[in-house]
């Protein structure tokens, strides 16, 4: 399982970079990538926290591109996951993206 989760925190670096680049289509394929990945792995802590990362990901990217409707879904699973997992990381992102500030990648 280990190298499934190097190549999905992999393939979520690479979005985050092809969004802040305007790649953002890129950056979308890059985030399914790691998602499709992580759904076909059994339920764990680290599991869970890449799936946080690649859900707040989904919703940032979907808000640089002025779609942030499009985003909720991601939004919700992303939060839900920092919240169960408490990882400080995601749930920094998760209540950035709740407060409305400006998006960090």
């Amino acid at each position: 399982m280990r190298p499934a989760y190097l190549t999905a925190a992999r393939d979520l670096q690479l979005g985050r970079e092809w969004a802040v680049e305007g790649e953002t289509r890129k950056a979308l394929g890059a985030y399914r990538d790691a998602l499709d990945l992580l759904r076909t792995l059994p339920p764990e802590r680290t599991r869970d926290i890449l799936l946080g990362h690649v859900h707040l990901a989904f919703y940032q990217t979907y808000t640089l591109m002025g779609d942030a409707k499009t985003g909720q879904h991601h939004l919700q699973q992303g939060v839900s996951y920092a919240r169960s997992t408490r990882d400080p990381v995601a749930r920094a992102i998760a209540e950035e993206c709740l407060s409305g500030l400006e998006t960090v990648l």
